[in-house]
């Protein structure tokens, strides 16, 4: 049972950014929670016998497949896409913001004052704004790296590609946003 437990703890800590990585590479929002699930479901049914500390490599290369397996699928049916920005539209509450909640979560905000506030959500949303444009495996190293903390040989073998190209793809998106953003006046 503790086994169990220990599982639940790992799955609910890791769906979150799991869900936002997920809508980055496949800009709908309902696809990357069927997709998260299913990966959180395969982890559990093939792997929860697994030593704990195994458990984030094996499921960051788990929803790098499911997600690979989502693209296969829709290119088959060539259903439509849709944008990252529908989220919002969605979700019922047009102030709601992703990154906003999540770092109100990890107590991140602090004290600040409405004008404060108000830069840092706009400077947030354009950074979702570039990051969205950057191409799928700039993206998805970008955010493993940065999003996920993963150092570089966890990222290239949930990946399934080399350090070398790990490293590459997210010079070429940090040079990428560093240069997309100074051109929108945010300097970080």
């Amino acid at each position: 049972m503790a086994a169990d437990n220990d599982l639940s703890d790992f799955l609910q800590s890791v769906e979150k950014r799991a869900f936002k990585r997920t809508v980055y590479a496949v800009r709908d929002d309902e696809a990357a929670l069927d997709i998260v699930q299913d990966a959180m479901i395969r982890l559990a049914n093939r792997y929860a016998d697994r030593p704990p500390a195994e458990w984030p490599m094996l499921f960051q290369r788990i929803l790098s497949n499911a997600t690979m397996d989502w693209f296969r699928h829709r290119k088959v049916k060539q259903a439509a896409e849709v944008n990252f920005s529908d989220i919002e539209a969605r979700s019922g509450d047009p102030d709601f913001d992703l990154l906003e909640m999540l770092s109100t979560q990890n107590g991140s905000m602090g004290e600040e004052s409405a004008a404060q506030s108000y830069e840092r959500v706009q400077a947030l949303l354009q950074i979702e704004q570039e990051v969205e444009k950057l191409p799928n495996r700039q993206r998805e190293a970008f955010l493993m790296r940065y999003w996920e903390e993963l150092d570089v040989a966890e990222t290239a073998s949930a990946m399934g590609c080399s350090e070398g190209s790990v490293k590459t793809h997210c010079s070429r998106a940090v040079h990428a946003l560093a240069k997309a953003l100074r051109a929108r006046g945010i300097s970080l």
